[in-house]
């Protein structure tokens, strides 16, 4: 079984999901929080929907990691990199648990997931917005990503339900300090 590696920045540590993380994401999933996401979700839902994400390091070497902050071990959200069957390409998603967001958490996090896919060899990543996500849009451009009209869209989703934004290896500088 492959497991997500562990990827440590200045505040934050990367790692693969553990049990615990379950509840406090599920909390996310099954609120109003997750209206962007296709959301609220069931339990079974939720379960369903990371075990997917976590399962996927096995099955295609690359996957979700549950983000950590360094300082005291909390749990603050999520980051990954995943691709399930009806997504025509690879996209990078995050969720931040209700108390951490404001805090440049999911960029700072979102950075390293991106740096580490371009020394995997990605050239490009998409992230799937629900339109009105504001805050997700605001942290594809901070990333360097742009819209992209012509990107295909995932099995079922019309552009009126999901636009893209466009992450390319060529925008990657190496410096956290252009994010922020």
């Amino acid at each position: 079984m492959n497991l997500a590696p562990t990827i440590t920045t200045a505040r934050l540590k990367l790692r693969h999901h553990v049990m615990q993380d379950f509840a406090l994401l599920h909390n996310v999933m099954g609120s109003e929080r997750s209206r962007f996401m296709g959301g609220p979700f069931s339990l079974k839902d939720s379960w369903q929907t990371i075990a997917s994400e976590v399962g996927s390091w096995s099955l295609l070497g690359f996957g979700s990691w549950a983000i950590e902050r360094s300082e005291d071990c909390t749990l603050v959200g999520q980051v990954g990199i995943n691709r399930p069957a009806h997504y025509p390409e690879a996209e990078i998603g995050w969720m931040l648990l209700d108390q951490f967001e404001g805090h440049g958490y999911v960029t700072e996090a979102a950075y390293a997931a991106l740096n580490w896919a371009w020394k995997q060899g990605f050239e490009t990543l998409v992230s799937y917005i629900t339109p009105g996500n504001d805050g997700s849009v605001a942290v594809a451009r901070r990333l360097g990503a742009k819209r992209d009209a012509y990107a295909p869209l995932p099995q079922g989703e019309t552009p009126s339900e999901t636009i893209v934004y466009r992450h390319l290896a060529t925008n990657a500088d190496g410096g956290m300090e252009t994010y922020r």
